[in-house]
């Protein structure tokens, strides 16, 4: 089924080099060292969205047309509001296909450093008297607040999980993939959001998930720097959280 996928877009973009890094269920992200403008190896990202056949053909042009422009508008206001996220190169709305500025560098085991293999790499190869946990403990209160300042702006990621954040130069943290991405000035949303993390932390990191949760809340309430809104979506977060406790013990 991938390579069919890749096929398609192959035809879409002919004479493009292209290495599937990552399917999800509504696209599917590319690597490439080949600049749609440009002769140069600078690398480049790019997020395609395919055909769904299940779908009437117009009904897919159009949702995959809306999708793809709503996810596009989501990072420009990103990059005008100076939350780092990557840069736009160009666009295919109709195809669905979204190019983007290849951001981060590769770890010593030559994954990609998302927030979720550079906190992997540390578990496996640190120990609890490792120099680094203040390093680790300064990252994820970035990442905090990188969180709070886009729940500032009344911006919903919609799938905020440790592999959606990659860490630059200086381990800066970016927000990435905004396909499930919303504007909501509500605090349930935002709530809903930081349970996602919350939850997807404990999953993948379970180990040191307390201390990695505590350390993203407390930079949480430096980005959002509106105290009383803040305080309105911690309150609806603990009831979220209750919630959410209730569901697993009725399986």
């Amino acid at each position: 089924m991938t390579e069919s996928l890749i096929s398609t877009l192959e035809d879409k973009i002919p004479n493009i080099k292209l290495n599937c890094i990552s399917q999800g269920a509504e696209a599917l992200v590319f690597e490439s060292d080949t600049h749609p403008y440009y002769n140069d190896s600078k690398n480049c990202i790019i997020k395609y969205r395919p055909s769904k056949p299940y779908r009437h053909p117009k009904i897919d042009l159009q949702i995959t047309k809306q999708r793809t422009i709503g996810e596009v508008k989501f990072m420009y206001k990103l990059c005008k509001l100076g939350i780092p996220c990557p840069n736009i190169i160009t666009t295919d709305f109709p195809n669905g296909i979204i190019w983007m500025e290849f951001i981060g560098y590769k770890l010593e085991n030559n994954e990609i450093s998302s927030f979720k293999n550079w906190l992997w790499y540390l578990e496996k190869n640190g120990n609890d008297h490792d120099p680094l946990k203040k390093e680790v403990e300064f990252v994820c209160i970035k990442v905090g607040e990188l969180i709070g300042k886009l729940h500032l702006n009344d911006m919903i990621h919609g799938d905020l999980t440790s592999s959606n954040m990659i860490l630059v130069q200086d381990d800066v943290p970016h927000l990435i993939d905004f396909g499930l991405s919303s504007f909501s000035g509500l605090p349930e949303d935002k709530a809903v959001d930081l349970y996602v993390l919350e939850r997807a932390i404990m999953s993948t990191h379970s180990v040191y998930a307390e201390s990695y949760n505590r350390w993203l809340l407390k930079g949480y309430q430096q980005g959002y720097t509106n105290k009383s809104k803040y305080k309105e979506v911690i309150k609806r977060l603990e009831d979220v959280r209750l919630r959410g406790r209730k569901r697993s013990m009725l399986g």
